[in-house]
């Protein structure tokens, strides 16, 4: 689960993953962002959109090889799961994430993921691209490739 749910996400991030994974809007992705510097999780929550974080006290990740930022569309997800009649819950994951000789030349110590909704991959900007939810992440580049694992229960709704 997220350590963080933003507020403009909570209850919506299973409903935009059958979205994306049903290609209801056609160019819609969730997408990946590391943070290299992060603000207090009761901080990050209130942040209604990418755009407005980032203006924030966040910084992006800048790592050698780090963009173009990671997108989960239609393809990368997997088929929207079945509701998970035991725990009473839809719990959604999502690919690992592999950074190929992430760093070297510039190296970050990341402090965050975010996964964020973009309904318009080919014109949005972080204006529009939707913050979802926040995880602890700490690692650090060294021109090696690293790979970020999603909890088996990302998102949960109950």
């Amino acid at each position: 689960m997220a350590d963080t749910m933003m507020n403009v996400g909570k209850g919506r991030a299973v409903e935009l993953y059958r979205n994306i994974k049903d290609n209801t809007r056609a160019n819609a992705s969730f997408v990946v962002v590391l943070l290299k510097v992060s603000e207090a999780d009761g901080t990050l929550e209130d942040y209604a959109t990418l755009g407005a974080l980032l203006a924030g006290a966040n910084t992006e990740a800048d790592f050698t090889n780090y963009l173009p930022r990671k997108k989960l569309s239609d393809l990368e997800l997997a088929a929207f799961p079945a509701p998970n009649n035991t725990s009473n819950k839809y719990e959604i994951t999502f690919p690992d994430q592999v950074y190929t000789d992430a760093g070297g030349g510039t190296n970050n110590t990341m402090t965050k993921l975010l996964l964020c909704y973009d309904d318009d991959t080919t014109s949005g900007t972080d204006a529009n691209i939707v913050p979802i939810g926040a995880y602890d992440y700490t690692g650090t580049t060294d021109g090696s490739t690293i790979t970020i694992t999603f909890p088996a229960d990302a998102f949960n709704a109950a």
